[in-house]
């Protein structure tokens, strides 16, 4: 039976990183295992094993939304919308309030009423990708057992020595995606001596930049280690700008995509603008720590740090769920495309893209373009659509305007794709196409 209180010993323990930064989630880990292994009366009844949708279906009311977004939801009863104070404080927690706060505040140098605001937020209104991530978590500590999209509970507890060790489970893979971090840890040892997982993943870096991208990573984690995390300087040599350009901001986290490593920041773009930016490591000239007094610090950004109010990478992975694309900062528009029936049923049907891809048919993309064509070109999409073969395909997304990442996914499903909204971009492949067209004409 699981009945231990949230002490900041376990909570550091499963957070396995900074508690400041991933408070959240620490705590809805510790609520995971009384959910799991309480006493009678707090313990869920669940199926042995038990998949992510078995565990949603019992945990959350009949009525809370099993789509990926996360949605208001009217319901009281529903634990989505129980708070993080209603979990910590609940009878039989063991846990006091004033002395839990303090013991926050001292330790993650918050303010105590940024704590209190804290525990007034629901601490289960994630979408799916969230939820499951938390399994995997769990997984990865020893505390559950998972193989093919199940999940078994442990007979006998992990121990601190253990997930403190460099052993065993004490491996981490919580910054991959849930279902390719769990085949991580399922394959990350050998059968029979010989390795037989392998993951290859492209990396455009030249070699001569991967002593620097590390020593800047490393510079990066002893950054984060501090309390308070500083602002940073950044010498940056733009891609978009052709020139070098200094940038002061607050760097929140790195992430690995397609081909690079960059560093997410919010503060003073290459532009002079307050804002989100993702800046290539390998592109980064140094980083120079600034102390939050320094006249350098943009003053928004200074306010941000008196009032508690830096970002998090919660809120970029939050972000990056509601949008296809990588720049979770650009404005978030309605893609419909329109898909060769053969390439669909071989390369496209069944797969996954972002959890707002999906399949709609031929009477919704109509409505689709009625709604949201600009009105002088409304009349010639209709027109096109009809005019198409009736086995073709349609799906919807959201996505990040101008993502680079999205604009060459569509480049590679050429020429079997078709872009009818936004119209905008409908007309910046089409240029594109003239453009590449004239390379091959002779």
């Amino acid at each position: 039976m699981f009945n231990h209180p949230p002490t900041l010993e376990l909570l550091q323990w499963l957070t396995r990183g900074s508690l400041k930064q991933n408070l959240a989630r620490a705590v809805r880990l510790w609520v995971w295992l009384r959910l799991l292994y309480g006493q009678e009366g707090e313990r869920l009844e669940l199926p042995e094993p038990f998949t992510y949708a078995k565990w949603r279906d019992v945990f959350f009311t009949e009525s809370h939304p099993k789509g990926e977004k996360v949605l208001y939801h009217a319901d009281s009863r529903c634990p989505c919308r129980k708070t993080a104070a209603s979990w910590l404080f609940a009878e039989g927690t063991g846990v006091e309030k004033p002395t839990w706060i303090r013991m926050i505040v001292r330790h993650t140098d918050w303010r105590r009423d940024a704590v209190e605001d804290w525990l007034n937020q629901p601490l289960f209104s994630l979408t799916r990708r969230m939820l499951a991530g938390d399994l995997q978590a769990l997984t990865q500590l020893g505390w559950l057992r998972y193989r093919g999209r199940r999940y078994w509970r442990v007979q006998r507890f992990p121990s601190f020595s253990m997930v403190t060790s460099n052993q065993g489970s004490a491996e981490d893979y919580s910054f991959l995606p849930p279902d390719l971090g769990l085949m991580a840890w399922n394959h990350r040892q050998q059968v029979n001596g010989v390795q037989r997982f392998f993951l290859h993943v492209d990396y455009v870096v030249p070699r001569r930049l991967l002593d620097k991208v590390e020593d800047l990573q490393d510079q990066l984690k002893q950054l984060w280690a501090k309390t308070p995390i500083p602002p940073v300087l950044l010498r940056y040599r733009s891609a978009k700008l052709d020139g070098e350009v200094d940038c002061v901001v607050y760097p929140v986290c790195i992430y690995y995509v397609q081909r690079a490593i960059y560093l997410c920041a919010w503060g003073r773009d290459p532009y002079g603008a307050m804002n989100w930016c993702n800046y290539r490591l390998d592109r980064i000239e140094v980083i120079v720590p600034l102390e939050w007094q320094d006249g350098r610090v943009p003053e928004s950004l200074g306010q941000r740090y008196q009032q508690q109010d830096l970002p998090t990478p919660d809120f970029i992975q939050a972000e990056m769920e509601k949008a296809w694309g990588f720049d979770y900062y650009q404005q978030p528009l309605l893609l419909l495309l329109r898909f060769d029936g053969l390439h669909n049923r071989r390369y496209i049907q069944g797969t996954v893209r972002h959890e707002t891809f999906k399949p709609v048919s031929y009477e919704e993309a109509m409505r689709l373009v009625k709604r949201e064509a600009p009105v002088m070109h409304r009349q010639r999409l209709l027109q096109v659509i009809q005019s198409r073969p009736g086995e073709d395909a349609y799906y919807r997304a959201i996505y990040r305007q101008g993502d680079p990442n999205v604009l060459m996914r569509l480049q590679a499903w050429r020429p079997f794709v078709e872009v009818l909204l936004p119209w905008e971009l409908r007309v910046r492949v089409a240029e594109d196409v003239r453009k590449e067209a004239k390379l091959y004409e002779d």
